[in-house]
């Protein structure tokens, strides 16, 4: 079965407004999935009578190429509906999760894919248990002739297929075994509340996950340590119910990993694109011995900000403080627009009227709907995007352009890729969404003269490399050692997961940094850790998308870019990048860009006069 991915992400007065309260012009559109709840039930009700014709394949699947052929399409016809239905339910759960049909309806899915993977759990074993010859012979016959790409991604999982038997146990425990994530998202969303903050206009406002990010920007360093304060007590207060969460989130991994012979949960996470585990240390080992320009930029802060110390919430507040702007919604998406321009009025045109016509977008925050930011697409729907977005944190402009990004890979895969080669992987995904925020940059780079505005732009950019390359590199190590205590048969409690975040702290913001004992708590609200060896992908995606956005810019030629879009996921990823201009096997693209990070800090100096 396929179902879509999201790409979840950290988010960035008055009230926040409920949803009904919210305008429906700034909500998204999903009558292309469901005219209505009633319909969604039809199809629910569909799919419980029909999931169990898959079981007329069982002991067959290897009978001939015309057998095998008939039961992927009939897979391909179930999956289809199942990936409707689950579009439509995770997207009304994301839009307010205090919404309790909004709830049902997920948990209904969510029971329906259990029975449905423990109909479907002989797919795999009976794929694999065919013999060499007779596996390639059938991939060569006519009937088979769609299924090549996906048959030959899936026999490499030969060896990590357990028996019909096996499957079908892990099919049955699948809800339970992922239920850390549910948990989470509740308690994060919806159960956890931060109170109210006074800014610094003296208006009494929410503190909410989204609106964390916005207090952080404030150029009161007292308001920001406020903010931090306050938001991190009610982590305090919940820490060991959340410390249980992610270390039983960490149990699943292993158990995934061991009970289908990988050697550890980062091989069985890497395996799926087919990465080398080199590519994820040398990642860890090219930023490890690249701190030190971050070291310089933290100091170039703690200057101009004029700072006695220099801590976490002091790292997300612009530097040029006089060209703070006020960005709307609107006024992002023209920006946007006018910096994709080098990619062809084929690809403007299409999102735009997304964005202004057809309503793609579900734009501002409301209660209980998720934090952050993300894109969800499926083969057969518009690719929708969920923003909190703030027109006072002008960083939001950039989170909807890195969004937009991910949409439109998803477009031009979507209309070029039969449905079973179109999804792509994570990997390849957050390529396009940071290629559109560096055209992003440049654009806005080459539309000014100002020096405070340049200041502001390269400060920006600065930090996106910071919050992106070696802000997510040092999870990524997180990730890999928690993962690798428990592999190790070593305790994951609160206290050695503080441990292990604290050293971590220390090495990455460096000696002449303030590290407030609360941070140590960060690593339980991030939502990356409850999915684990994601994060590094945008590390990586960055690195890729610096070199590509560099190449079509020089050349004015987006051919081969728009081709990477294009080809979806009928590839695996680093022959794709390679084919698109750059080799990812190679730690030389996340080097070139510290080595840009490194150019930017003293381009910043020259600037300030510092």
């Amino acid at each position: 079965m396929k179902y879509p991915q999201f790409d979840k992400s950290e988010a960035g007065g008055g009230a926040t407004p409920s949803r009904a309260e919210t305008r429906v012009e700034d909500t998204w559109d999903l009558t292309p999935l469901f005219k209505s709840t009633t319909d969604w039930d039809h199809d629910f009700a569909l799919t419980q009578r029909l999931y169990p014709v898959i079981e007329q394949y069982r002991g067959r699947v290897g009978e001939s190429a015309t057998t095998l052929a008939e039961m992927l399409n009939c897979d391909k016809r179930l999956s289809q509906l199942i990936e409707r239905l689950y579009h439509y339910a995770s997207l009304r759960a994301a839009e307010d999760s205090s919404d309790a049909a909004n709830l049902a309806r997920e948990s209904q899915l969510q029971n329906l894919l259990t029975k449905v993977g423990e109909a479907s759990s002989f797919i795999m074993p009976e794929i694999m248990a065919l013999d060499d010859a007779t596996f390639a012979a059938y991939l060569a016959e006519p009937a088979l002739a769609e299924w090549a790409c996906k048959l030959e991604k899936l026999r490499r999982l030969k060896k990590h297929t357990l028996s019909a038997a096996e499957e079908r146990l892990l099919a049955l425990g699948h809800s339970a075994i992922a239920g850390h994530d549910e948990a989470f998202s509740q308690l994060t969303n919806v159960d956890m509340k931060f109170g109210k903050l006074t800014d610094d206009k003296g208006v009494e406002r929410d503190l909410t996950q989204s609106s964390y990010s916005s207090f952080l920007q404030k150029r009161d360093a007292e308001l920001r340590h406020r903010a931090f304060t306050q938001f991190y007590a009610e982590f305090d207060d919940h820490k060991f119910t959340l410390a249980a969460t992610l270390s039983n989130s960490v149990k699943a991994d292993v158990f995934r990993a061991r009970a289908a012979n990988y050697p550890s949960a980062r091989e069985r996470a890497l395996f799926q694109d087919d990465v080398p585990v080199a590519v994820y240390d040398n990642l860890i080992g090219s930023v490890r011995a690249n701190l030190a320009p971050l070291f310089r930029y933290y100091a170039l802060r703690k200057r101009v900000l004029g700072l006695s110390q220099i801590r976490q919430c002091d790292t997300y507040v612009p530097i040029v403080g006089s060209v703070e702007k006020v960005t709307t919604f609107d006024e992002a998406v023209e920006l946007c627009l006018e910096s994709f321009a080098p990619l062809g009025s084929e690809y403007v045109n299409a999102l735009a009227d997304g964005m202004k016509k057809n309503r793609w977008c579900d734009r501002f925050e409301n209660k209980g709907k998720r934090s952050g930011a993300f894109s969800s697409a499926t083969f057969s729907a518009p690719p929708y995007i969920l923003m909190n977005y703030k027109d006072d944190v002008f960083s939001d402009v950039f989170t909807l352009a890195h969004e937009a990004g991910h949409s439109m890979h998803s477009w031009y895969a979507n209309r070029t890729q039969r449905w079973q080669d179109a999804d792509y992987p994570i990997f390849l995904a957050e390529v396009a969404s940071t290629f559109n925020e560096e055209l992003l940059t440049h654009h806005l780079l080459e539309k000014t003269d100002d020096p405070q505005m340049r200041a502001f732009l390269i400060n920006r950019q600065l930090d996106d490399i910071r919050g992106t390359v070696y802000r997510q590199t040092m999870f990524a190590e997180f990730e890999r050692d928690i993962h690798a205590m428990e592999e190790a048969g070593e305790p994951v409690t609160l206290d050695t997961i503080r441990q292990t975040y604290r050293r971590l702290l220390e090495a990455y913001f460096g000696p002449d940094f303030t590290l407030d004992p609360q941070l140590e708590l960060e690593c339980l609200r991030i939502p990356h850790f409850y999915s684990a060896f994601y994060v590094y992908k945008y590390s990586t995606g960055l690195s890729a998308a610096v070199a590509l956005s560099q190449q079509v810019l020089a050349s004015g030629d987006a051919t081969k870019y728009l081709g990477f879009l294009k080809s979806g996921g009928s590839r695996f990823p680093i022959p794709t990048l390679r084919e698109a201009g750059v080799d990812m096997s190679s730690p030389a693209p996340v080097e070139a860009t510290l080595a840009l990070f490194a150019r930017r800090v003293e381009e910043l100096e020259e600037l300030l006069g510092e």
